[in-house]
């Protein structure tokens, strides 16, 4: 049988002695990659003591003769000691550290601090403070609320309800600290062909999101099914009308249908020419 015809089902460790948010995005990332392969994830973190890498050994162990192929282990510990306990599990191991550490510091000439946690520490108080403040922006101009200090915020999305706005924002002020509001065009908006009142003066700072009418259908559906606003004709009026006054605006827009939540922030983000803030 060739690799190609293999069938799948394996089991993906992610090892961190942090929080394990590296290691689980990088390996789903590499995953993914193999579009045939169907594995369950399991997550250990926090391994910071042999104790742990023991435990987790035979955890790794037993979930081999249960799958009767062995496991993969992704990941990112910086204790060589607890490294080795876990490498003697009857696994495949990528060790993701020591694949890009090792190179860096051979073409840099100087070894690196191999410090537990520096991917994703809380001590640079300014990086902090800067998420916590765009989190609370996101959270506070929501939906189109009006504040005073709307003029405050680094870019606005507009478009009809429920075409990705609102987690985009969060996710904008959470991963690169972009205070981000959202505001709906709602049908007495496009009725008249107007922006809300509240974009006033926010030309230059406006993006839009519009969405395929068939999906919008399906999402409206699933939170008030069988009402107008979530009718198919409905979707299309609106999504056609919405489209119609951005491009009247001349406010940039891009289709939601397919895209993740972090590709739509990505997106916005280079588009926008906003610069990133936090890392």
């Amino acid at each position: 049988m060739s690799i190609a015809e293999k069938p799948s089902g394996r089991t993906a460790f992610f090892v961190s002695d942090r929080t394990g948010i590296t290691v689980e995005m990088l390996g789903h990332s590499l995953l993914k990659q193999f579009e045939n392969l169907q594995f369950t994830g399991v997550t250990l973190p926090y391994l910071d003591t042999l104790e742990k890498a023991a435990a987790a050994v035979i955890q790794i162990n037993q979930r081999a003769i249960i799958d009767g192929e062995r496991p993969l282990v992704l990941s990112t510990l910086v204790n060589p000691e607890i490294q080795t306990i876990l490498k003697s599990a009857n696994a495949m191991h990528i060790d993701c550290f020591n694949i890009f550490i090792a190179p860096l510091e051979t073409e840099l000439g100087m070894r690196s601090s191999h410090t537990v946690g520096h991917s994703h520490r809380v001590d640079d108080a300014v990086d902090y403070r800067q998420r916590i403040a765009a989190m609370g922006f996101a959270l506070t101009h929501d939906d189109g609320i009006p504040t005073k200090n709307g003029q405050q915020a680094d870019i606005t999305l507009v478009g009809v309800s429920r075409s990705g706005k609102t987690p985009t924002c969060l996710y904008l002020a959470l991963q690169y600290g972009i205070r981000a509001a959202n505001c709906p065009l709602i049908p007495e908006d496009l009725g008249c062909m107007r922006l809300p009142v509240q974009l006033a003066n926010l030309h230059g700072k406006l993006f839009g999101f519009t969405i395929e009418p068939e999906r919008l259908h399906q999402i409206r559906s699933e939170r008030k099914p069988g009402s107008e606003y979530a009718s198919l004709q409905n979707c299309q009026y609106e999504t056609r009308t919405a489209e119609a006054l951005m491009r009247q605006e001349g406010i940039p827009y891009i289709d939601t249908t397919n895209k993740s939540i972090e590709e739509l922030a990505t997106t916005v983000l280079h588009q926008a020419k906003l610069e990133r803030k936090i890392y």
